[in-house]
């Protein structure tokens, strides 16, 4: 009984990952009901890094894929790309990145890593911002990790319509649409 109470879990953590890739082992400890010494135990034994190694692994298969601009451009760090569809990229906001009287987060960084993140999922070799539609939700503060997802849902002509929103966990803290242009090198 306890090999199959292991085995469900195990499969459990997989889907929970393959679902919620960024989660903590402390998270992942909570959503099973198990400690988080068993969850790395897990881990390990099905072959999964933990968090950061993941994260790796993730921005380095994505950042080879980046057509319209340089991967040092993206800001935050791209974790994942299907070009032409969707992308994921995170960002841990600093105390560079923040008023210094308020604390609060400065709207042009968060704005910065949706229109890359928009860019970047654009299947073109020169692509544009042509228009940009955003809004912010929450104020974001020092430490908060926002992981920006991207996604193309409409394409005409030359202009890509791209949605990204951005969260804290599961919280939608930032959203913005763009339109995007490719545009023709010669």
């Amino acid at each position: 009984m306890a090999g199959m109470k292991k085995k469900i879990r195990q499969l459990r953590l997989k889907d929970e990952l393959d679902h919620s890739p960024f989660l903590k082992d402390e998270e992942l400890a909570q959503l099973l009901s198990v400690s988080v010494q068993t969850i790395r135990l897990d881990r390990m034994e099905l072959g999964i890094p933990e968090l950061r190694e993941r994260i790796k692994q993730m921005a380095h298969s994505a950042q080879e894929k980046i057509k319209s601009i340089g991967s040092a451009e993206v800001v935050g760090e791209l974790i994942d790309l299907e070009l032409g569809k969707t992308g994921i990229s995170l960002m841990n906001v600093t105390d560079e990145m923040v008023f210094e009287k308020t604390r609060v987060a400065r709207g042009h960084f968060i704005y910065a890593q949706a229109n890359s993140l928009a860019l970047a999922v654009i299947d073109a070799p020169v692509a544009v911002t042509g228009v940009a539609n955003i809004k912010y939700k929450i104020p974001i503060h020092i430490g908060d990790r926002l992981i920006a997802k991207a996604e193309i849902v409409k394409k005409r002509g030359n202009k890509y319509f791209v949605w990204v929103k951005t969260r804290i966990e599961n919280q939608e803290v930032f959203r913005a649409k763009f339109i995007m242009v490719s545009l023709d090198r010669s």
